[in-house]
């Protein structure tokens, strides 16, 4: 692996020597969601050459199968889902469920962003619940766009948990929170966003969006984007009690920023962690120029350094 001063990581990460994981003839590949099921990594990710969202798996996390789309676009009046991208997928029940993001005019200014919902068996053949959005732009701050679903389960209170991004259609502001009994029919929480850039802070004082959450014993993980202006990011983590309020940031963010010169030297984004029991796994897509791969980053132990 990759010396972690010069590899653009603090706080124990260390981005794997073998990056980048995925893209490559495939073209852009970004915002991802993993799934561990049938011994297996299954990770679910924007596939922008085919405007679909398609699966790679993996047994260790770093070596990819060849991509499958398993949802593509729909045709629709409103042009809802012209382009999907920003899947994530909670396996349950014996089935896969999936949130992600429907565009119209993906990038542009007048374009909009909704969220969408879709179940399988096999995590290769999804259906679309409803064929329309499962969660609009309403709040003033959301302006057009709400995207980036990440959805965790929580049994202790049987209801899905739901942390977006909304706000401008490039790139979104801030997060939002929603809850849900059945995944399709969420209640917004009025006093959205819970999570927004910190204008003290450099490398996030312009946004702070699209994040992975993790539910520990003690409380809520989050790791999300820091935009220090609208094309440079970097990846932070924060914590909070109820994963709403009072989110303390750590200490040494950034955890993950670009490297000069390589794969990922002008961003890193939408990042989704997985603790294996003896490591975090830490999945992110970089940029230069207009390619965007994915990457993979290590922190061993649980301990995250807060």
């Amino acid at each position: 692996m990759s010396d972690k001063k010069e590899s653009g990581t603090r706080a124990g990460w260390v981005k794997y020597e073998g990056n980048p994981v995925l893209g490559g003839e495939y073209g852009t590949c970004f915002d991802i969601g993993v799934v561990r099921a049938e011994n297996v990594y299954k990770m679910y990710f924007s596939w922008r050459p085919k405007q679909s969202i398609a699966l790679s798996e993996s047994k260790d996390g770093f070596s990819w199968s060849e991509p499958e789309i398993v949802l593509g676009p729909r045709k629709t009046e409103e042009g809802w889902e012209d382009e999907l991208n920003r899947p994530c997928v909670v396996y349950k029940d014996n089935q896969y469920h999936m949130w992600y993001t429907g565009q119209y005019k993906p990038g542009e200014a007048d374009g909009t962003s909704h969220i969408f919902y879709a179940v399988s068996r096999d995590g290769r053949h999804f259906e679309r619940v409803s064929e329309k959005p499962v969660l609009y732009p309403e709040q003033a701050w959301e302006k057009k766009a709400v995207m980036c679903p990440d959805v965790l389960w929580d049994a202790d209170e049987n209801v899905f948990k739901m942390w977006y991004s909304a706000g401008e259609q490039y790139e979104p502001n801030a997060i939002g929170y929603a809850k849900s009994t059945d995944g399709r029919h969420w209640k917004k929480l009025e006093q959205n966003p819970i999570f927004s850039a910190d204008p003290h802070s450099d490398w996030e004082k312009h946004k702070a969006a699209a994040c992975h959450v993790v539910k520990e014993k003690e409380c809520y993980y989050m790791f999300y984007i820091g935009y220090h202006n609208e094309d440079y990011a970097q990846i932070g983590i924060a914590r909070s009690a109820d994963g709403i309020s009072g989110w303390e940031r750590h200490p040494q963010n950034p955890i993950i920023a670009p490297d000069p010169g390589a794969w990922d030297s002008e961003a890193c984004y939408k990042p989704y962690t997985i603790y294996d029991g003896e490591k975090w796994m830490l999945w992110y897509n970089g940029r230069t120029k207009t390619l965007e791969q994915i990457g993979t980053a290590v922190h061993e132990g649980y301990e995250l350094g807060f």
